[in-house]
């Protein structure tokens, strides 16, 4: 069906539009990711699903359009032993320091193969690709992705830029679209894998959950830092563990006031960052407890979620 005939079902205001089936918007979102449609009709499709806002199916649909395109650009050579960790970086920094990049490295210093994806969506905030620079960790092409064991940068352009394209389209309208959504949710990696997602609002936990079952994926769900999927240095979040779609444990938030913590740095630019990352590793700071516990429990679902010997 065109894109015409779709913009007329979901464009009818906040009351008016109707929710497409999993197939429609799957269709609908190939031809965007295929770049297909006009720029007026990528525009009016943003706007549309921003006034409607997205049910869990049509969700469900745009992955599957999405992992269709990219699933035979993404791959590792051999079988892992483990599933890969799958780390979407897209919100950055504003006030805290990003500390997505300690989350993988900890995990890649646990022996596990940690595959991180990205975009800078905004130009004023400090983006996870910028502190994997400062560390010595470059991007990769989806070709390069070879070694198990390590932390892999793949920018969302190099394995999608229809989906870059959609992401784009808030520089210019300052209004988020279902890619912002969709890119937290998407696992461009084929192979057995376990996705780290995070939401910034409570009421998106439950969509986003559903869309985990429907989807029947592997994945830690956690109350983001500023939208990254990594926990708060100072309190841990609420999280929750689903294997295959299934709700496995849910943990709730440590209450209390929010901790100081030693050696955190004041700035939030990629530089200090760095430093203060490179010297946890180096056992000269501690590892924030949350980020600790946020490890343990990846661990324990690569360990649950791992494909039977």
């Amino acid at each position: 069906m065109s894109i015409g005939n779709y913009l007329q079902i979901i464009g009818r205001g906040k009351d008016g539009a109707r929710a497409l089936s999993r197939e429609h918007a799957a269709d609908m979102f190939g031809q965007i990711l295929d770049g297909s449609i006009s720029d007026v009709e990528l525009g009016a499709f943003c706007l549309a699903m921003r006034i409607k806002g997205e049910t869990p199916q049509e969700m469900s649909g745009f992955l599957d359009a999405t992992h269709q395109r990219i699933h035979q650009i993404l791959t590792l050579p051999g079988a892992p032993a483990r599933p890969v960790v799958v780390l979407p970086s897209y919100n950055g920094a504003r006030r805290l320091p990003v500390l997505t990049p300690l989350l993988a490295l900890l995990l890649a210093r646990a022996g596990e193969t940690v595959l991180i994806h990205g975009a800078a969506t905004e130009s004023r905030r400090v983006f996870t690709s910028e502190v994997l620079s400062a560390l010595g960790i470059q991007a990769s092409t989806p070709d390069q992705v070879r070694q198990h064991g390590q932390v892999h940068f793949v920018p969302t352009q190099a394995f999608s830029p229809g989906l870059q394209r959609l992401l784009d389209v808030r520089r210019l309208i300052q209004l988020r679209n279902p890619a912002h959504s969709l890119v937290k949710l998407m696992n461009p990696y084929a192979g057995p894998s376990l996705l780290v997602s995070s939401y910034t609002h409570p009421e998106y936990a439950q969509t986003m959950g559903e869309v985990i079952g429907i989807m029947q994926t592997s994945a830690l769900l956690l109350r983001g830092t500023e939208g990254e999927a990594v926990a708060d240095p100072r309190r841990a979040p609420a999280m929750r563990s689903f294997v295959h779609g299934v709700l496995q444990a849910s943990h709730e938030a440590t209450s209390g006031a929010l901790t100081d913590l030693p050696g955190l740095p004041n700035s939030c630019e990629a530089g200090p960052t760095a430093a203060y990352i490179q010297s946890v590793l180096a056992d000269q700071l501690p590892v924030p407890a949350p980020i600790a516990l946020q490890v343990q429990r990846i661990l324990q679902l690569l360990a649950d979620s791992a494909p039977a010997q």
